[in-house]
């Protein structure tokens, strides 16, 4: 049965009672979002896959997370197991031709791909006070830290620069309470000890220099295939609010530097969020109407945002009100309140009279699911039952002599692979440091020098006691900042 299937559409199977009948969905709409959900082992990252290499033929750049390390495999051509070519040849794709894709990949870690940085500054305080886990007041002095070193000129780039930025803070916190509101001790403790916790979790591989280039995401090949750009995250996963809040970063800086596109013929790049939960578990109401409020307008962008959990109650409704292209696959029912978000699930499409919806949804196979587009004008279709199409790459992981030749050809290794440390906070405070310390001593000496010869008595003027009270404290405060830099970095040497 050969192929048919709309121009500038992508396949995804066939119905699954009547297999001459393929289903597609117009990459004019996939701007509008969608959705991949279903139960553990029901086939969300074969979807995933075909989705990813569907958008590349395209010339579609897609962003993706590699959250149990099976996708790198889009990098080389499918090994044809008997049950893919059975498969493709049930839902009409035939022949059925391995097919490999340009693939980057990215690691926060910079083990399993090329470093992925951002700086702090671009974070911005809203984001990194959730990496942090601070409370509201802990959060506004975080605020004030960011606010301070932009009007200081004192760049923030990784974390030992806001980690000297909070010394700086402590040792002047009376003058700034004045300006700026209480600014407690306690508070920058508290900040201090999270950076700590965060760094433990490595956070302090993602800031730093060089910093991601966009434009670097939404590369095409020579041969016009949009670059899928793969994330190493079943490491990150171990710090989930790191990846939500890098995956929320990212959506915010694609919002705010792409031009408005309008409704364009295809999407300038596609992002899969996988684990989608991960993003909304136990987030704060302003951050929630952040995410809702990207995702609503990002489209005018020309990126469409995709959804991958295990249940579509796990997004917000005023998020998955948005997501108009859906594939669900099976769901299970072992609980009273399982068939509740079952049923809440098939209230959401769009009726089909063949089957009930609610009733398909637990007993669906695996690779099978309900799917459902938007049609033209962007109405929603007919949900059908589907019969998923086989991926033309590998499914599971790419060899490692596969990986390193899709690294050494995606050409960005030289601009991302080094670390780029420049002058910011953290070397114009030390400076301010050694220069105070230095004017505190020679003011020490001077007055020493000009004291008259007295014997007899040991005690020290007023004066005196201030300068040396000036000098302990920035030797107690900045300088042991200095130290333990230097021996972080001494012990790092070793460990190399």
């Amino acid at each position: 049965m050969p192929l048919s299937i709309p121009e500038n559409s992508i396949f995804i199977g066939a119905k699954t009672h009547d297999t001459k009948t393929q289903l597609s969905f117009d990459l004019k709409y996939a701007n509008r979002h969608g959705l991949i959900a279903g139960a553990t082992g029901t086939g969300k990252t074969v979807t995933l896959q075909i989705m990813a290499e569907g958008f590349s033929n395209a010339g579609v750049p897609v962003f993706m997370a590699d959250v149990k390390g099976d996708l790198s495999g889009l990098c080389q051509p499918s090994e044809k197991q008997d049950f893919l070519v059975k498969r493709a040849e049930t839902v009409g794709l035939d022949p059925y031709t391995p097919e490999a894709f340009p693939v980057a990949f990215w690691d926060v870690y910079g083990k399993k791909g090329h470093p992925l940085r951002t700086t702090v500054s671009e974070i911005g305080p809203l984001l990194l006070a959730r990496m942090l886990e601070l409370n509201d007041t802990q959060e506004g002095v975080l605020n004030i830290a960011f606010r301070i070193a932009d009007e200081e000129g004192l760049l923030l780039l990784d974390l030992k620069d806001l980690r000297s930025m909070l010394i700086s803070m402590s040792d002047r916190a009376s003058e700034i309470s004045k300006e700026y509101g209480m600014v407690s001790k306690q508070s920058l403790a508290t900040i201090q000890r999270a950076l700590m916790r965060l760094e433990d979790q490595g956070a302090d591989k993602f800031f730093g220099e060089p910093a991601l280039q966009l434009a670097d995401f939404m590369r095409t090949d020579l041969d016009g295939k949009g670059m899928i750009n793969i994330l190493s995250a079943d490491q990150l996963m171990n710090a989930p609010r790191l990846y939500a809040s890098f995956l929320l970063w990212l959506l915010s800086e694609l919002f705010e530097e792409l031009p408005e596109t309008g409704d364009p013929t295809k999407p300038k790049l596609v992002f899969f969020f996988d684990e989608a939960h991960l993003l909304f578990n136990d987030a704060p109401k302003a951050l929630i109407e952040k995410v809702e409020q990207v995702v609503r307008l990002i489209r005018s962008k020309g990126v469409g945002v995709y959804f991958v959990t295990q249940n579509p109650q796990d997004i917000p409704e005023t998020v998955l009100g948005q997501l108009g292209n859906r594939v669900q696959h099976a769901l299970r029912a072992f609980t009273p309140k399982q068939q509740k978000f079952i049923k809440d699930a098939a209230e959401t499409y769009r009726e089909n009279p063949e089957f009930d919806v609610e009733d398909v949804i637990t007993e669906l196979g695996v690779g099978e699911a309900l799917v459902s587009t938007l049609e033209s004008k962007g109405t929603p279709s007919i949900v059908q039952r589907a019969l998923i199409r086989p991926p033309s790459a590998k499914l599971g992981v790419a060899s490692e002599s596969a990986k390193r030749m899709a690294m050494q050809a995606d050409g960005i290794g030289a601009k991302y692979n080094a670390v780029d440390d420049r002058e910011s906070a953290y070397e114009i405070l030390q400076k301010r440091a050694e220069e105070a310390t230095k004017q505190a001593e020679q003011a020490q000496k001077a007055a020493e020098e000009a004291k008259p010869a007295k014997r007899g008595s040991n005690r020290q003027s007023i004066g005196e006691a201030a300068i040396k009270s000036v000098v302990r404290s920035m030797s107690s405060s900045l300088g042991r900042t200095i130290a333990r830099e230097i021996l972080r970095g001494v012990m790092g040497g070793l460990k190399r």
